[in-house]
């Protein structure tokens, strides 16, 4: 299991860039697959981003596919989804996970721990 902390949350008009970042504790985060997620009001949690342990493989929900990249940094322990170009419909909670398969977080979520959230309002 690993302990996950999200920053970087706040309010954006649309057009506009965030970058929010993950922090992880715990000796395996470099051996794990990590993903972010959203959860909108009234709606479910989704699937954004994607990245395996390596860095070398990411996947995107199609919804932000081209404005979203995410990436991570194994020395610090940290992973980020930068967002650009972010919409309305963008407004949500996000969530960071982990898991050892990266297949597993863009289907199901992972098994390896959940941060609390950090809220993310996208205005018109």
């Amino acid at each position: 299991q690993v302990q996950l902390v999200e920053s970087g949350g706040g309010l954006v008009q649309a057009g506009g860039s965030l970058r929010l970042s993950c922090t992880a504790s715990g000796r395996t985060f470099s051996s794990y697959a990590m993903g972010w997620f959203r959860q909108a009001p009234g709606k479910e949690r989704e699937f954004v981003a994607a990245i395996r342990w390596s860095g070398g493989v990411t996947a995107y929900a199609d919804s932000v596919k081209g404005r979203f990249t995410i990436s991570r940094d194994n020395a610090k322990k940290m992973v980020y989804l930068q967002m650009t170009s972010l919409k309305p419909e963008d407004t949500a909670v996000y969530y960071c996970n982990a898991d050892e398969d990266i297949v597993r977080i863009t289907t199901t979520g992972g098994r390896r721990g959940w941060g609390q959230g950090t809220q993310v309002t996208v205005s018109s």
